[in-house]
């Protein structure tokens, strides 16, 4: 089948996905946990007052109601000492004696910059390293170049998807989140590097065969491997998604948009990268 024929259809339907990330980020950014913003988070169980009252308690912190379970109310807020929390569950505890502190946890703001600047230095490290391995792997360099840009791609996607994420629906970025963002990275290489390895295979094997040509094939030839080995991944963390935990929720679904973006990226975005790329040096 002549998958190349299509080309611009491909990079259309990545537009569609990508455009509105990328105008979410601009307007809304990312809603950072306070591993990265510094705060203090608690929750309080046992609660007969309402969210509004426990938060106008605490309003000299500026809290943020952050979840509403049944007899639990969490709060973000600006970072707090542990004894001011306490003193003002204690008053608290005139209206309401049994209302508790079950979950405390303080960031300083320096801790969460740090975060921030690590995680940013941890992408542009991965990828210069992958650029440089993939080029030196292939011997030329637009493999590398190609695989990188298929790979940001999908960082793309996947972070402007948590940015409308978190502007509809509250859903917070923290660690485990850069943990996936990582995790995808590797993910959306090792497939693209099955078909950059075949093409590289099938160009030793048929001298002479328009480049196109061999891009095509090889892209038949690896789909429905890359099918069988995706859709097991997507399946466990659909079910880790709809069954998991709270805690690991979100970090199963920023896996499952890598995966499902990064196995579509390594055929319709990395091979036809690499067909522009050998049509515009010819050309030149």
């Amino acid at each position: 089948m002549k998958w190349m024929k299509y080309i611009p259809l491909y990079f259309f339907l990545s537009a569609l996905i990508i455009l509105p990330g990328i105008f979410s980020l601009a307007k809304y950014g990312l809603r950072l946990s306070i591993e990265f913003t510094g705060g203090t988070y608690t929750t309080l169980t046992q609660t007969s007052q309402s969210p509004q009252e426990l938060s106008s308690a605490f309003k000299e912190y500026s809290p943020t109601i952050e979840k509403v379970e049944k007899d639990s109310v969490s709060l973000k807020m600006k970072v707090a000492s542990d004894s001011a929390v306490t003193n003002i569950v204690e008053g608290l505890k005139k209206n309401n004696p049994q209302i508790k502190i079950t979950n405390f946890e303080t960031i300083g703001p320096a801790l969460g910059a740090e975060t921030i600047k690590k995680t940013i230095y941890g992408l542009i490290i991965v990828s210069l390293v992958l650029v440089l391995y993939i080029s030196f792997a292939f011997k030329k360099l637009k493999y590398g170049v190609c695989a990188i840009l298929a790979m940001l791609h999908d960082t793309i996607v996947l972070i402007g998807s948590f940015s409308l994420l978190g502007h509809f629906y509250n859903i917070e970025v923290d660690l485990l989140f850069v943990t996936a963002v990582l995790t995808i990275l590797s993910f959306s290489v090792h497939d693209t590097i099955v078909v950059y390895d075949r093409v590289r295979e099938l160009s030793h094997k048929n001298k002479g065969i328009a480049f196109t040509d061999l891009v095509n094939r090889s892209v038949t030839e690896t789909m429905v491997r890359s099918l069988n080995n995706s859709l097991t991944v997507i399946f466990m963390l659909l079910a880790m998604f709809l069954m998991g935990g709270e805690t690991t929720k979100y970090f199963a679904l920023a896996l499952l948009i890598g995966t499902v973006t990064g196995t579509y990226s390594s055929t319709f975005t990395a091979a036809p990268l690499l067909v522009l790329w050998d049509k515009y040096s010819k050309n030149k």
